[in-house]
């Protein structure tokens, strides 16, 4: 598949692909070479098979092999002591103390106060780190483009909606938190250096860099998620589906370890899971380009089957019958109005739903009565939609089926030939700047998944 970058290789403002490198400083080296220094410090063990390095990576830094390494091989150990975390920062006390001020929806608030002061602080143990992103300028969130811009190269992705309420809790976070906690602590911080821009920066190096340790599975129901952490080392890897690295938790350590053999030369990848294009550009402003993303996906809103439904209906009666299957629906939690059905490239991701969705839709008035009457639809035991399926599926449901994709298809405001006549031509791909080429990458792995819905269920 494609290497793609974690992080795109330009400046922030959507420059062309001949722009310098993510955040690059002059002394780039300089940086590096301090911040090794600083590993050395706080007990980081790269293994000597490996270097980090800004030459010869995807995009800014990344780990390259020396030479080869073998499966289940330990690439770097980072002691605990060496993450940036809200426990490990020089604010820990007080944050500590005044934790119950600090608690938010998001649960990055201590992170991310940590990091107002580490990143601003001029004698910060994490200098050395914090220093490979100076000012945070190479971010390039879709949160960073303009309105116009993102609805421009954005529309129908569902992007410009996620970015859209980021920006709102991020502007009610830093007023009703961050804001109240800086004036209250003047011997730390200073509204007109820690600012809501500065915030924003760092929420978005937070989604684009911070790990989160999962929990035990005898956790998982009881205990909260792990707030995110800031792995120095571990964060610079960039990303691929088809990754050779992992991070491994332990007490006392985290190591990244060869998941598959390395040869010399080769750069060392993560993942951060199976993430659809969408999902990527959002949270670490990239995508990976057709077709290397195999955990691609694309949305039919929940409202839009609805919605296909509504119009089909030919009476007021079938229109109010239309309303309450619905409503019954949201009942069983099976719908919600922020919902969507996701469809991978091979199969249907939330079948349960898209079944369940399409057959109470499609039932008389009387068999919905009688539906009702199982137990509200716990009758159905095997509710699955295989690809395999959907030609087979009643005729009814697959023209539902194909007129929430048409629905969807139309939100978009390009069509699919005029982009595949784009990513044909590489010189008049390669003109296009950053933010271009991975909108364009979204939109047109979107519409391909979407379209071969469409062929199956026709």
């Amino acid at each position: 598949m494609a290497s793609v970058a974690k992080r795109a290789k330009v400046a922030a403002g959507g420059a062309g692909c001949s722009a310098s490198r993510e955040g690059a400083p002059s002394g780039a080296a300089d940086a590096l070479s301090a911040f090794l220094g600083w590993c050395v410090k706080v007990g980081a063990e790269l293994s000597p098979k490996v270097r980090v390095s800004r030459e010869g990576t995807v995009a800014a830094y990344g780990l390259l092999a020396r030479e080869a390494v073998p499966a289940g091989e330990v690439l770097c150990t980072i002691p605990r002591a060496a993450l940036l975390s809200q426990h490990t920062s020089a604010l820990a006390p007080l944050l500590q103390k005044e934790s119950a001020s600090l608690e938010s929806p998001s649960g990055w608030v201590p992170l991310l106060l940590a990091l107002l002061h580490e990143a601003t602080a001029s004698n910060s143990h994490w200098a050395p780190y914090l220093s490979l992103w100076p000012d945070f300028r190479g971010l390039d969130h879709p949160m960073f483009w303009s309105a116009d811009e993102r609805t421009r190269l954005l529309k129908g992705t569902g992007i410009p909606e996620a970015v859209n309420k980021d920006l709102a809790s991020i502007q009610a976070e830093y007023s009703s938190i961050i804001l109240p906690f800086l004036k209250a602590h003047p011997e730390v911080f200073d509204p007109e250096v820690h600012t809501l821009e500065l915030y924003k920066k760092l929420v978005a190096f937070v989604m684009a860099y911070s790990f989160q340790e999962p929990l035990d599975e005898e956790e998982e129901d009881d205990k909260e998620p792990n707030p995110p952490v800031m792995v120095p080392v571990a964060d610079l890897l960039n990303h691929v589906a088809n990754h050779n690295a992992n991070l491994e938790y332990s007490p006392e350590c985290l190591k990244l370890v060869a998941t598959q053999p390395i040869c010399q030369g080769q750069e060392i990848f993560n993942t951060y899971g199976e993430m659809a294009n969408w999902q990527l550009l959002h949270m670490y402003g990239f995508a990976e380009p057709y077709p290397g993303n195999t955990n691609d996906a694309a949305d039919i809103q929940m409202l839009t089957l609805y919605k296909a439904a509504l119009q089909a209906a030919k009476t007021e009666a079938e229109r109010q019958l239309v309303s309450e299957q619905w409503d019954f629906l949201c009942q069983l939690e099976m719908v919600g109005e922020e919902g969507a059905f996701v469809i991978g490239w091979e199969k249907v991701l939330t079948e349960e739903e898209l079944v369940m969705a399409l057959k109470v839709l499609n039932l008389s008035a009387k068999e919905f009565e009688e539906f009702k009457e199982q137990e509200n639809g716990e009758g159905d035991a095997c509710l699955t939609l295989p690809y395999a399926m959907i030609p087979t599926l009643k005729a009814p449901w697959r023209k539902l089926l194909c007129d929430a994709v048409v629905l969807t298809l139309q939100m978009y405001s390009s069509g699919l030939e005029e982009e595949e006549e784009m990513l044909k031509h590489l010189q008049t791909y390669s003109k296009l700047n950053s933010r271009e080429q991975f909108a364009l990458q979204v939109r047109y792995g979107q519409k391909r998944i979407l379209h071969q819905l469409l062929k199956l269920a026709s």
